[in-house]
Order: structure tokens, then C-alpha cells, then sequence
């Protein structure tokens, strides 16, 4: 199935800390996007004469909010991310893919159970977005936060996470974690970590660690920490939930380095709408950059191996990847592959795409 698009007017711009800002979008005239709590929307902005394209978690509640809202953070460097800080305003339209994302929840009336949401900086945009979802539909369910920011100004969304708190006092705790606070700051001065982690489950929020659902979405660090301390307590692979941030480009250039070493230039045929396409890849080339750099405009959106919007089958050949987590087991075992982070490791690779 292909990926739908849409165009999207800005509706409002809020500022939510000194470096991010919260995009609120009109739903197109006759049709709602419909999506899910956790997912992200892929931008398409025209950015000097070419398309980029980056995924934006939503930060808005679909059975809450009468708006899709995508929270962004400037970052050094972040061509997409600055560039719509600086320059999407109100009225704006910008094209947009369908939301995508398997870091969901579906809330259900008829549950009762203990969910334990941890973030990291602007981790905390999907969270935020469950956190909405569940608390009016569960009624008997508890929803903890452990958030960790910087300092006091770049809380994001501190507003809202307060007035949460009141609406839902008794089902809704948030606990901040600084790292470098002001002087007058009362709370933790810490990082989360596996050490601290234990501390804010066990003595602040008093929670049966074993018996929680956990949602983490952050640093890949922090949520490598939090992993390893709540499996001591036995909680299982099955109740822990994640969402990975996509490595920066600087990140991505010297893993490339690392690794093309191992890789040669190969000729991928490219099976895609009724054509084939012969794509020559070079070493530091995924299959997808190449065929791109070919304009055979393939489907994409996230680049990071985590939206299986590039999903395609090996059906001759060797293929490596530099990232699994997008697929299941049974989906390798297939032979599916996502082109954004797969590279031909043999000659005579054809890669069917529907």
C-alpha cells in the first residue's frame, strides 16, 4: 500500500521553551488524518529548491485534542528542525505524509493498569501525547512521568503536564529530573539513569516495578539505563516500550566511515511500480540514497530504519542492514528489508518494492 500525503495549514505557533515550538495544523477541508497516540507525522518542507523530509512525533491527543500538533526542537546544525522554527507561521501549508509509528497505545476503557512513561528532552513529545490519551479513557488506570531536562527554562510543555496533574490529581504524577538546575531548584539535581531510575519508582512514586507498562523515549543512553535496572525486577521485554531518536548526520557520517570499509560498489535491481531499475550503490550509499540520487522516487520518510514506510522484499542476493528494530523477527526471516539503512553485501541484489 502506498503512503498517503496531505497539505496542512499552520493554525497556530506556540512557543514552548526558548529553543522549541509547538505546530498546530488545521485538518484538511472534508477529511480528518486520523492516527494514533505516540505516532509521528513525516514533514515535507521545500528547504533552498529541494524536498527534505523529516518525523516529527505528535504531541497532541487524537481523542483529545481537535488538532494534530507536532512539537520541534532546534538542534545545532538541524537543517529541517530549524528551518520550521525559524520560518513556519501561521497560515502556512506544508506537505505532509501519513502518520506512521508503532510506538502506540490504544487506550480501553475496561483496563486498569499502571503505565510508567520516562523521557529525556524532547522525548517527552510522544509521552505527552499518551499521557492526554489515556487518562480521560481509563479511567482506573495510573500514568507516572519521569522527565529529565537540562534546567528549569527547558521544561517543555510544563504548563500543561501541571494542569494534567490537577485535572487527574490521584491518577497523574510527573517527576522532574535536572541535570544542571538553577540554585533555588528544590527537586532532583541527577540524570536518569539505571541507579536513579529504581530510587523514583520505588520511593517516590512507590509502584510494584514488576507489574508496570513502560513507554521511553529519549536518549538512547538513558533508555538503555532504564531497560537494564527495571529487568532486574523482572519486568519483561513484552511490557517495555520504545522510541528511538534518529542519529544525527555527524552521528550517521562516522559510523558510515567505520563501516563502508567492508562494503563494495554493487548493481541493485529495483523492482518498483511495474519497472525494474538498475541502481548502482556505492560504499557509502544505502540503497534508498541511491536510488534517490537516480530519481526513482521511492517511498521513504524517516531514514532511521524505524518507519517501515521504505519496506521492500531481498529476493536475490545479500543485504545488510544497519538497523533492525523496524522489523520483526518473521519479517527478516521474509527476507523484508528497509532501504534507508540497507546496503547490497553481494552482487545480483533485486529488491521488490510494492
Amino acid at each position: 500500500m502506498s503512503a498517503k500525503y496531505f497539505h496542512l495549514t499552520v493554525k497556530e505557533v506556540i512557543d514552548e521553551t526558548p529553543d522549541t515550538k509547538t505546530f498546530t495544523f488545521w485538518h484538511p477541508i472534508h477529511q480528518a488524518v486520523s492516527y494514533k497516540a505516540g505516532q509521528f507525522l513525516t514533514l515535507i518542507p521545500v528547504i533552498n529548491g529541494k524536498k527534505e523530509r523529516r518525523s516529527y512525533s505528535m504531541s497532541s491527543s487524537p481523542n483529545r485534542d481537535a488538532s494534530i500538533a507536532i512539537t520541534v526542537k532546534r538542534v545545532p546544525n538541524g537543517l529541517v528542525s530549524n528551518f520550521l522554527c525559524d520560518n513556519l507561521k501561521v497560515g502556512d501549508a506544508i506537505e505532509v505524509m501519513e502518520p506512521m509509528g508503532h510506538f502506540i497505545i490504544e487506550p480501553n476503557p475496561r483496563q486498569a493498569r499502571t503505565i510508567v512513561l520516562v523521557g529525556g528532552g524532547s522525548g517527552i513529545t510522544p509521552l505527552l501525547s499518551i499521557a492526554k490519551s489515556v487518562l480521560p479513557v481509563e479511567t482506573q488506570s495510573k500514568v507516572y512521568l519521569i522527565y529529565g531536562s537540562r534546567n528549569e527554562e527547558n521544561i517543555i510543555f510544563k504548563k500543561q503536564l501541571e494542569a494534567l496533574e490537577s485535572e487527574f490529581a490521584g491518577r497523574f504524577r510527573v517527576l522532574h529530573v535536572l541535570s544542571q538546575p538553577s540554585y533555588t531548584w528544590t527537586g532532583y539535581k541527577t540524570r536518569i539513569n539505571q541507579a536513579s531510575v529504581v530510587t523514583f519508582l520505588k520511593q517516590d512514586f512507590a509502584l510494584d516495578i514488576a507489574k508496570a507498562e513502560y513507554y521511553l523515549c529519549g536518549p538512547a543512553g538513558m533508555m538503555e539505563q532504564v531497560e537494564a535496572a527495571i529487568k532486574i525486577f523482572g519486568v519483561t521485554p513484552a511490557q517495555i516500550h520504545q522510541e528511538h531518536f534518529f542519529a544525527s548526520h555527524d552521528e550517521k557520517a562516522m559510523e558510515e566511515e567505520e563501516e563502508t570499509s567492508s562494503l563494495k560498489e554493487q548493481t541493485v535491481t529495483i523492482q518498483y511500480e511495474g519497472e525494474d531499475y538498475q541502481v548502482l550503490v556505492k560504499p557509502h550509499e544505502t540503497i534508498l540514497e541511491a536510488a534517490l540520487r537516480d530519481d526513482i522516487d521511492l517511498p521513504y520518510s524517516c531514514q532511521a530504519g524505524m518507519c517501515t514506510a521504505c519496506l521492500g522484499k531481498c529476493t536475490s542476493g545479500k543485504v545488510r542492514m544497519d538497523e533492525e528494530d523496524g522489523l520483526t523477527d518473521n519479517e527478516i526471516k521474509q527476507g523484508y528489508i528497509l532501504t534507508c539503512v540497507a546496503h547490497p553485501l553481494s552482487s545480483g541484489v533485486v529488491i521488490e518494492i510494492e
